[in-house]
């Protein structure tokens, strides 16, 4: 055997164990080269197979029969633009005349088998311009969010999209969320995140875990308030309501509108106010609202009552003030009650891990996106932490968690634990911390001096 056919060989070798054990290595070293052959080779028999292309115009056909010539092949849409990223292939294709990208988003099946890639996304950029994403690996098989991921007041990452890229939760831009997952989906694994990555902030978080805290409870340090039972949450809530009215009296003072003041100082949320008068964002975090929203007696109703009208209050009323909802649940459906819809529909942000019916996928997604619905009844028991993210846009990705330890979140939470902020309005919902053991310690009965 030759050198050549020796070193040929060796590289093969080298790309199947790296693609077996390193799929990232694998796409950057080799990957990334035969996807590009493959797809400048077939571009143009792969659009004209997935029924992409476009006939040629009139004046191209009289033209062939006037010069009796053969009549032209079908139009091919043009690649403007080749990006090769971490995780694949960016390509940017200018439409034909006709098309739109809904007709690429109904090819990506095809496109994917067609170009070996394994996942396929397209969206468009602008009028006339659709990018269509190839992914080259499994991005969601082990998930590790990048060292260098961008982060920002209120914006933490939280999940790696199907494409690769950095899924954040953005409470400025979406102030309130639900997530819905059976159990074991991966729900507690998203809310631990996001208190992890919430704790280095200035934020005050407040919990309510009916659950005795069991979830919440052993990040305490960090928390403003927290809540473990029902009775305590519905006292809770009214506190943050009344908290939001103060918050809306400080603004008002501050509003200064007159004649002479320009528009621009003219503020309606805590985000124009001097950064010395801004109250402190709030996130709350509702571990299970079903366990809020149930009753067994017209005690607990009127308790149940109480906490479902604060809640749509505080989503309706609480951006403004800097307060943010995350409500997550097995279900979030009318069955839990009246209220229980219009707060559904306060809930921009919609997030839904693997669920056991369609019928909970439909009350996330039912009145945004059918095709959202049926990814959610596609995840499957072996990817806990899979997310169908989605928004009242209508648009939605699928991502994963990375797996987050409550030890994790824990020690993220006392690291931080000296900027949880103090709300006078909520003091008397401070957890009690234990205090801790000193270890080697025998505490005795005291001896009164003389005996």
């Amino acid at each position: 055997m030759t050198g050549l056919a020796v070193a040929l060989v060796l590289l093969v070798g080298i790309a199947l164990v790296l693609r077996w054990r390193r799929p990232a290595w694998y796409w950057l070293t080799f990957g990334v080269v035969l996807a590009l052959v493959r797809v400048l080779a077939r571009f143009g028999s792969v659009m004209e197979a997935c029924q992409l292309t476009t006939a040629p115009s009139r004046f191209r056909i009289a033209l062939a029969r006037w010069c009796k010539q053969p009549m032209p092949r079908q139009r091919v849409p043009r690649i403007v633009r080749i990006k090769p990223t971490r995780t694949g292939l960016a390509l940017r294709i200018r439409m034909l005349p006709g098309q739109d990208a809904f007709e690429y988003s109904a090819a990506a099946d095809r496109l994917r088998h067609s170009f070996t890639a394994h996942q396929v996304t397209t969206r468009e950029i602008k009028a006339g311009i659709v990018e269509v994403v190839l992914t080259g690996y499994d991005v969601l098989r082990h998930v590790q969010l990048p060292i260098k991921a961008e982060r920002g007041l209120l914006r933490v990452p939280v999940a790696i999209r199907e494409d690769g890229t950095v899924y954040h939760r953005n409470y400025r831009e979406v102030p309130h969320s639900v997530n819905v997952g059976a159990t074991k989906s991966g729900k507690s694994v998203y809310q631990r995140q996001l208190v992890k990555e919430l704790a280095p902030q200035r934020v005050a978080l407040v919990g309510i875990d009916c659950k005795q805290g069991v979830e919440l409870a052993p990040m305490a340090r960090r928390f403003t308030a927290l809540a473990t039972d029902p009775d305590m949450a519905a006292d809770l809530l009214c506190a943050l309501i009344d908290y939001m009215e103060d918050v809306y009296q400080v603004i008002r003072a501050e509003q200064r509108i007159s004649a002479d003041v320009p528009d621009a100082e003219i503020t309606a949320d805590i985000w124009g106010l001097p950064e010395h008068l801004r109250p402190v964002p709030v996130v709350v975090t509702v571990d299970e609202v079903a366990e809020l929203a149930l009753f067994a007696s017209k005690l607990e109703e009127k308790r149940r009552d109480r906490i479902v009208t604060a809640l749509v209050r505080l989503a309706q009323l609480g951006r403004a003030a800097g307060i943010y909802l995350d409500i997550y649940g097995q279900r979030f459906g009318s069955e839990l009650g009246s209220g229980i819809t219009m707060l559904r529909a306060q809930l921009t942000g919609r997030t839904a891990h693997r669920v056991n019916d369609e019928s909970s996928a439909k009350m996330v997604f039912g009145d945004i996106s059918a095709h959202a619905v049926f990814a959610t009844t596609q995840i499957s028991n072996a990817r806990p932490g899979t997310v169908i993210v989605g928004d009242s846009t209508g648009g939605w990705v699928r991502a994963r968690t990375p797996h987050t330890t409550l030890r994790q979140a824990v020690n993220a939470c006392n690291r931080h634990a000296h900027l949880t902020p103090d709300i006078p309005a909520l003091a008397a919902f401070r957890p009690v911390l234990p205090v801790p053991a000193l270890s080697g310690v025998v505490l005795r009965k005291p001896v009164p001096a003389g005996t």
